[in-house]
């Protein structure tokens, strides 16, 4: 799908914001600020709206889709901004739009959708798989409307800090979801160490805490595809950042006389990766088209895209440290911090190669 002139004013305006803002956040720094009160975020959401995009406009939002959503994620990942977009913005809220509950939506979307509240999904057991089968919380009904959760759920978005927490739980029949207030002595929140420190885990812990049953069965699968596909436009944006640091750094580091990126084996290698960056972009793109036509085959595209993004990086940020050299191990480089935010990312939302085989069932179940 080709970019409008509407996404290219997005564009510009979030790389702008970013530009102006995102040295002041530090986030991937020991000590920084958290992601919902970063000064980044707050321009973000008060004036670009990025919190409302995916959020109907009944509910404060915009209106937008799975497209817009992917601008914005193509540059936070080009500079590898540590925000509540992918948790918030886009899990928890597809998560909370899938119940159909009307009531709930109406009473947290709105404050979602201008960033003053932030909502963090917690989902998948310590294998991190991220299936819609299974889950790590199991709730029991209490009298009254309540329910009682228990549980342990692993890498959950800025989960730390969220102000709003939405638990899918295996009930009796089915997997619901659920609403916790996250400040009950039940609820205990860990932030997890992680490789990426832009990109803030947390360990939350439901020992017989009590919650609020939105809607009717979870709708864990098209939020799991929706998160994949926003996930892929970062990792797209990540590699063609990280091509770009390399490509320039090569026209300056001069070895035997003359710049290194005029050697013709190192031409090669950065043609290579800028095809596979530009194929990482284009594959999240056309997933992005296709949920924002309800296609019938998002979910094997969403998989094919975070696979694809995911080895993308992971590659385009190995080179980036061979390419660098020595200087590339130091601290204050950028380079580790896209090597570590491809790691972490390949892991997220599941592997690369549960993802594959997620296509492979599909393809096989097709012939």
């Amino acid at each position: 799908m080709p970019e409008t002139t509407e996404h290219r004013d997005l564009r510009a305006a979030v790389r702008g914001l970013i530009a102006q803002e995102h040295a002041h956040d530090a986030p991937y720094l020991p000590g920084g600020t958290t992601p919902r009160t970063s000064r980044l975020w707050q321009r973000l959401c008060a004036e670009i709206g990025v919190a409302g995009l995916a959020i109907p406009e009944r509910f404060g939002g915009a209106g937008a889709g799975p497209a817009e959503i992917g601008v914005v994620q193509e540059e936070l990942g080009r500079e590898l901004a540590g925000t509540p977009m992918l948790g918030s913005a886009v899990l928890a809220t597809q998560a909370l739009l899938g119940s159909g509950d009307e009531t709930a939506c109406a009473r947290l979307l709105p404050a979602l959708a201008d960033g003053s509240v932030t909502a963090a999904l917690a989902w998948t057991t310590a294998s991190g798989r991220w299936d819609p089968a299974e889950v790590a919380c199991r709730a029991a009904a209490a009298p009254g409307e309540d329910w009682i959760i228990d549980g342990e759920a692993h890498y959950v978005l800025d989960g730390a800090g969220a102000e709003v927490l939405l638990v899918p739980a295996q009930a009796e029949t089915e997997i619901g979801l659920f609403e916790v207030e996250p400040a009950q002595p039940a609820v205990t929140r860990s932030p997890a160490t992680s490789m990426d420190q832009s990109r803030r885990l947390a360990t939350v812990r439901l020992d017989g805490a009590r919650g609020r049953k939105i809607g009717g069965p979870a709708a864990l699968a098209r939020a799991r595809d929706l998160g994949c596909i926003a996930l892929a436009a970062e990792q797209a944006g990540a590699a063609a950042r990280a091509l770009e640091i390399t490509v320039e750094y090569t026209k300056t580091r001069v070895q035997f006389g003359r710049p290194i990126g005029s050697f013709q084996a190192l031409q090669h290698r950065m043609a290579d990766l800028f095809v596979l960056a530009e194929s990482a972009r284009s594959l999240s793109r056309a997933a992005a088209d296709a949920a924002e036509r309800d296609a019938p085959d998002v979910a094997v595209r969403a998989a094919a895209a975070k696979a694809y993004c995911s080895e993308a990086l992971l590659e385009v940020s190995a080179e980036m440290l061979q390419l660098h050299g020595a200087i590339a191990m130091t601290w204050e480089h950028v380079a580790h911090r896209y090597f570590k935010r491809a790691h972490g990312g390949a892991r997220l939302l599941g592997s690369p190669s549960e993802h594959v085989a997620r296509v492979a069932a599909e393809v096989i179940d097709g012939v």
